[in-house]
């Protein structure tokens, strides 16, 4: 108790002691003192008063502080309302009896300490002493800056409880925040300063403060006690914060800013104007090269606030200061603190998406670059809330108007692929939820997987607002062809390569990302803008969209769509998801339709326009629509009709939406129940779809009974045939399975198909996807491209005619009732048919051969055997007849039995043939080559009668013999003069093949002759010496049949008047003994014969091989008959061992040949003695006995067995050893079981236009 009272002794240092030792006493043992002095409460008081007077007494600063320690320490051991209460009536008492502040600072410092330790006093001092609050706010007119420092610091505490604050009286609290705003627009000290801007952002919290302080225009009241009184003047809350923003000390920026900040938040549109009008905009942009995080925040949040007033643009502040910011940001994203990153770039993306579109932030190209590379960097940010961000402001810098000039369509991709390449890296699983996608972003995502899926749609946005401007930038001329860019920048720098950038960006990671989401988790958002941008590829590439569509559609996004509108728009949600989804279909559907070379503009107009009408309201789950479809009362027709387009349109591009049997009773159901209802047809695109896809689908292993079948037929009645009609082979396959659909629509439908021309289908280098064919997409494969389809669709019908031969009859009808193309085509089909399938086909041939003999006849009835031949009708569609009765051989065989209609056949086609002119080439040779045919496979048994039926057609001899006469130059200028495709040379190679078949028939049966044909034999041996280089082999070929021929019958035949000709001699007389008895070929021309031969066989080629041997046999059986020293004399040659060398040293295959073997046979029966063991016979067994008998073909086995046998009997070979003979036997013995004495059954071949007889030009051994 004597140092409490000690304490009040005058003498300074005394007190000092005194007072550290009543603090150290508070500090060890407080419940002492507070015992001690609760003892008598005046003594205490007294105690408190006396303190409180030291503190205007004392001078040392150290003493006073002394004192304000010791009276908190106290009054919070006492925990005394009461002793508060009297401390603060003390305090106001004093003031009230000084009238001025003056003096007051140590009161003040230890209320603000005091307020510090009681957290009740400030709403204490709010309630119960407002008159102190009110002397304490005259203190901020009070010059000395400590003193007002300290008022400014209790102020701050009291305005920091928000309940003191609602207690404070309006005019003391408007007057308080006038006080504080001039006292921080006076302050020169650092701690006025902060104190005054501590409390100003207090104050600034209130709405009621905030719009007092912004309206103070009020004169502040000069206080009267203080030594220098304050003049009246004006102050501006925009004009102080922008001083501090001014000073130099950045603590007191990052205030304003705050203050700023504050006061903008109540109410933009209220407080921007005063702030943009004082400038404040631009010294916040030069404050942006700071390198304080905490300034850069501040600042970014001002100037936030600020743009949400449209004069903050209008005033041009974001031109001047978007560099600054660029600037910024670019150290920004350089540093750790994300928040700072996410808030510049959140004001990036206001500035961008609020500028107004007349004042352009970009005039130049470098200025768009710069702020395309601060996108760049944060979109690579490891973070991802900061690369949404970056998005964003992305999706703001894609605008039109934010374009410079030239545009930077390169950078433009840059920031694209950015994005959409961050798209790749987002962590698996990805949730999305319903985000604001504008300017500014909602609530922070939670977890990992939502701020993927945040980023995820915010990069569609941004790419979906990339197609929006390229397509702007499309519609625009000067944009579209960037004229201002440089020369070498050109091809990477245009709108077309921002365009493919954009397709392959979506095609290569979009596509991917999203339908992965779409798995796990289906988003409306995400969905929404997925299907707008795929709606915008098929505006901005056009050529490519055929490609890309083909693409989606084979991938499933028919289904994919579909599925996604039922779930997440039925029941009328979500109308925007609904309308892409709707517009997305519209223009998949519209570019695949366009595709297809079956359909026509209007076809697909209308199919489109049943899809718009009811694609909105058709949200069905897939698996419910054959219910739909079945059910003919429940559903609009409109609905099903789309349904049916859809599941057609999917179809045709490998999206089954359906499984097949579905699709087939469906569309059998919806058939079958148009002409019960009555109701108006169907549209033709519907009628069309559902008649491909009954096609397509229909079932392999049921047949459809009659009455449903009826119903079809009645239903596709509907419509013209022509506007249904699908080039695909199922719709063959489907409509000539059933006998009443085949009959009312085949050949329309045979029309139909071979009129299809191959298109490239309003897309460079592609077919119709109907019909299957995928062909290449460049320009350059359209040749081969139109050789594919035509391929393909001719194997179709092939495939077709071999299941209902009765096919063929309607193909057969075409030929004569059309027009010339496509009875052309018609009769192309048939022949590919007949000579793939016709061999051996004797039902197919009977069946033909009845209608076309009705043909023949009623050909021949349109016209008279006149000059010009056939009536009108005949250059068009007798020649097509004729050849396919020259296919009808093909299925016939020597042992058959010639029925009525083939010898009727035989008849009119004779007749005909003798009375064509030789320069109708393109009738007369199938004329002339069935009669070939006919002749060389007719039966034993019918051979008189077919042979005789010819030769009494005296006009028929006369015709081959002009045919024969005609000369190289008469045959040029038949060629010229002839419409046909088949030359000359091929018609007089059939005559002579012909003429060859009537010698030996006649000669055969001794048929009566009634006209000789006339032919040059020296001539033909003329041509096989001198001619062969420049006539093919086939006219060879024919030319030695027709010379084997006439020396099988000794050149003495009633059908033939041989010319003698002086070219080799022959009409010299009189004639020598050999001449002689040779006439008329005669002793040179029989050698020259031999020669010709000789070079024949020389040239090794398989069509002359055997034919020559054959040849060469009747030759020499000849000559052994006339003259057998000439035979001899011939077989002796020294070049005839010079052949041998020549053939048995052109390989093992030709050695073994039969026509080889054959000819060495031939050489050892005329005893030549040119043919010995060794070279010959034993090149020929080495070869044998190294490959093995079983090796050799059945014609080589029995041409190897003559020549052994001729061997053994053969008198002109050199005594064999008893070894070689061993050899020979062995051969000869194994090649016993190979060889048969059936001769092989002809067959009909083809070379080009002409058909021959396989046994003719086969080697006849045996003999």
């Amino acid at each position: 108790m004597c140092r409490l009272f000690s304490a009040m002794l005058p003498q300074c240092v005394r007190k000092s002691v005194a007072l550290s030792g009543v603090g150290h006493v508070l500090r060890r043992c407080p419940g002492a003192i507070k015992a001690l002095l609760l003892q008598d409460a005046r003594v205490c008081l007294h105690f408190v008063s006396s303190l409180l007077g030291m503190l205007h007494s004392l001078e040392d600063s150290a003493t006073l502080e002394q004192v304000i320690q010791v009276l908190v320490h106290l009054l919070l051991e006492l925990q005394s309302e009461q002793f508060v209460q009297d401390v603060l009536n003390d305090i106001h008492t004093k003031l009230s009896k000084q009238a001025s502040v003056r003096g007051f600072l140590p009161a003040f410092t230890f209320l603000g300490k005091l307020v510090d330790a009681l957290p009740a006093l400030p709403h204490t001092l709010a309630r119960q002493h407002v008159s102190l609050l009110e002397w304490l706010s005259l203190g901020l007119q009070y010059p000395d800056q400590e003193l007002k420092a300290s008022v400014c610091y209790i102020l701050r505490r009291v305005w920091e409880v928000p309940a003191a604050v609602q207690s404070l009286p309006t005019p003391l609290r408007d007057g308080m925040a006038r006080s504080v705003l001039h006292t921080l627009d006076q302050a020169s000290t650092p701690q006025l300063t902060i104190n005054c801007l501590g409390l100003l952002k207090q104050m600034l919290q209130l709405g009621e403060v905030v719009s007092v302080l912004m309206n103070c225009r009020a004169e502040l009241p000069a206080d009267d006690s203080s030594p220098e009184p304050l003049s009246s003047q004006h102050c501006s809350l925009p004009l102080v914060l922008k001083k501090l923003l001014l000073s130099g000390d950045e603590m007191l920026q990052v205030a304003s800013a705050h203050c700023m900040a504050a006061v903008l938040v109540h109410s933009p549109t209220r407080y921007c104007t005063q702030f943009i009008q004082a400038d404040l905009p631009e010294f916040l942009f030069e404050r942006l090269s700071s390198s304080s995080e905490a300034l850069l925040w501040s600042t970014y949040g001002c100037l936030l606030l600020l743009a949400e007033e449209p004069l903050f643009f209008s005033q041009c502040h974001t031109v001047y200061g978007i560099e600054s910011l660029v600037c910024s940001l670019k150290d920004v994203l350089k540093l750790t603190n994300l928040e700072v990153q996410k808030q510049g770039l959140l004001l990036l993306t206001v500035i961008l998406d609020r500028q107004p579109a007349a004042v352009r932030l970009f005039p130049s190209g470098a200025g768009f670059v710069g702020v395309a590379e601060v996108v760049l960097v944060a979109v690579s940010s490891p973070c991802l809330r900061v690369a949404t961000h970056a998005a964003r402001a992305a999706t703001a810098l894609l605008r039109l108007h934010h374009q410079s000039s030239p545009v930077q369509y390169k950078e433009l991709k840059k920031i694209v692929g950015a994005v959409i390449t961050r798209c790749t890296e987002l962590p698996v699983p990805i949730t999305t939820r319903q985000t604001n996608t504008g300017g500014r972003p909602g609530p922070e995502p939670p977890n990992q997987a939502s701020k993927a899926g945040s980023f995820l749609l915010q990069a569609l946005v941004c790419f979906q607002q990339a197609c929006r401007l390229a397509e702007q930038c499309a519609s625009e001329p000067s944009l579209k062809e960037n004229a201002f860019t440089a020369p070498h920048k050109q091809g990477k720098d245009s709108l077309e390569a921002l365009c493919l950038s954009l397709l392959r960006c979506c095609d290569t990671v979009l596509i991917p990302t999203v339908t992965r989401l779409c798995e796990q988790a289906p988003s409306t958002q995400v969905l929404q803008h997925f299907f707008s941008i795929l709606c915008y590829q098929f505006t901005l590439l056009p050529s490519l969209m055929p490609l890309f569509a083909l693409k989606l559609a084979s991938s499933g996004f028919i289904r994919l769509v579909l599925e996604h509108q039922a779930v997440l728009c039925s029941g009328n949600r979500n109308s925007g998801l609904n309308a892409a989804c709707c517009d997305f279909l519209l223009k998949l559907s519209r570019c695949l339709l366009s595709q297809s070379a079956s359909s026509q503009q209007e076809e697909v107009e209308e199919c489109l326009g049943l899809l718009e009408a009811s694609l909105p309201s058709l949200c069905k789950r897939v698996s419910e629509w054959p219910s739909l479809l079945t059910d003919a009362s429940g559903i609009p027709r409109a609905t099903q009709h789309c349904l049916i387009s859809l599941l057609h349109i999917a179809q045709l591009h490998g999206d089954r939406l359906l499984p097949e049997p579905a699709i087939f009773s469906c569309m059998v159901s919806v058939l079958c129940s148009m002409p019960e209802q009555g109701d108006p047809s169907p549209p033709s695109c519907v009628l069309r779809s559902a008649l491909y896809l009954l096609a397509v689908y229909q079932d392999k292993r049921t047949e459809l009974d009659w009455a449903t079948v009826r119903s079809i037929r009645k239903a596709l009645s509907c419509r013209p045939f022509p506007a249904l009609y699908t080039h695909h082979p199922a719709l063959l396959h489907f409509l000539f399975r059933y006998r009443e659909l085949s009959d009312a629509f085949g050949p329309l439908l045979m029309t139909l198909w071979l009129s299809h021309e191959p298109q490239r289908g309003r897309l460079e280098g592609q077919s119709d996807p109907a019909s299957g064919v995928v062909n290449p997409s460049s320009s350059t494969s359209s040749t081969p491209s139109s050789s594919s389809s035509s391929s393909s669709s001719s194997s179709s019908l092939q495939a077709v005619l071999e299941k209902h031969p009765a096919v063929a009859l309607t193909l057969l009808r075409l030929v004569v009732s059309s027009d010339e193309v496509l009875g052309e085509r018609a009769m192309g089909e048939l022949r590919r048919f007949m000579e793939v399938k016709g061999h051996g086909d004797g039902a197919l041939a009977a069946l033909l051969r009845p209608v076309l003999l009705q043909l023949l006849q009623r050909l021949a009835c349109h016209g008279n055997a006149s000059n010009q031949g056939p009536g009108p009708a005949a250059p068009s569609s007798l020649p097509l007849v004729l050849q396919l009765l020259c296919l009808t051989q093909t299925a016939s065989s020597a042992d058959r039995e010639m029925d009525g209609t083939e010898f009727k056949l035989l008849y009119h086609v004779s007749n005909l043939a003798g009375k064509l002119k030789a320069n109708t080439s393109e009738t007369l040779l199938p004329a002339l080559n069935y009669l070939y045919c006919c002749l060389a496979l007719s039966p034993p048994h019918c051979g008189d009668r077919a042979v005789s039926m010819v030769l009494c057609n005296t006009g028929l001899m006369e015709q081959i013999e002009t045919v024969l006469d005609l000369s190289p130059s008469s045959s040029s200028s038949l060629s010229s003069s002839s419409s046909s495709s088949s030359p000359p040379s091929t018609l007089r190679s059939c005559a002579r093949l012909l003429l060859s078949s009537l010698i030996t028939l006649q000669h055969k049966h001794s048929a009566q002759v009634h006209r000789c044909v006339r032919v040059d034999v020296g001539r033909m041996v003329q041509l096989l010496c001198c001619g062969k280089r420049r006539v093919d082999s086939l006219s060879l070929a024919s030319v030695v049949r027709l010379l084997q021929a006439l020396l099988d019958v000794g050149l003495d035949s009633p059908l033939l008047r041989l010319e003698e000709d002086s070219t080799f001699g022959a009409r010299q007389r009189p004639l020598q003994p050999v001449d002689g008895a040779l006439h008329p070929l005669g002793s040179r021309a029989a050698h020259a014969l031999v020669a010709a031969l000789h070079g024949l066989l020389l040239q090794k080629q398989e069509a002359l091989l055997s034919v020559s041997v054959n040849c060469l046999r009747s030759l020499m059986g000849f000559l052994h008959k006339r003259c057998p020293a000439t035979a001899r004399h011939v077989a002796s040659q020294p070049w005839s061992r010079f052949l041998l060398y020549s053939l048995l040293n052109s390989g093992e295959s030709l050695l073994l040949h039969p026509a080889i073997l054959s000819l060495l046979t031939l050489l050892l029966q005329a005893g030549s003695g040119v043919v010995q063991w060794d070279p010959e016979l034993e090149q020929v067994l080495c070869v044998v006995e190294r490959r093995g008998v079983d090796k050799l073909s059945p014609s080589t086995a029995q041409a190897l067995q003559e020549l052994l046998i001729q061997v053994q009997q053969a008198g002109s070979l050199t005594p064999l050893s008893e070894q070689q003979t061993h050899r020979a036997t062995a051969v000869l013995a194994s090649l016993g079981h190979l060889v048969t004495s059936e001769p092989q059954p002809s067959s009909v071949l083809r070379q080009g236009e002409l058909s021959y007889c396989s046994s003719d030009f086969t080697l006849n051994t045996g003999h």
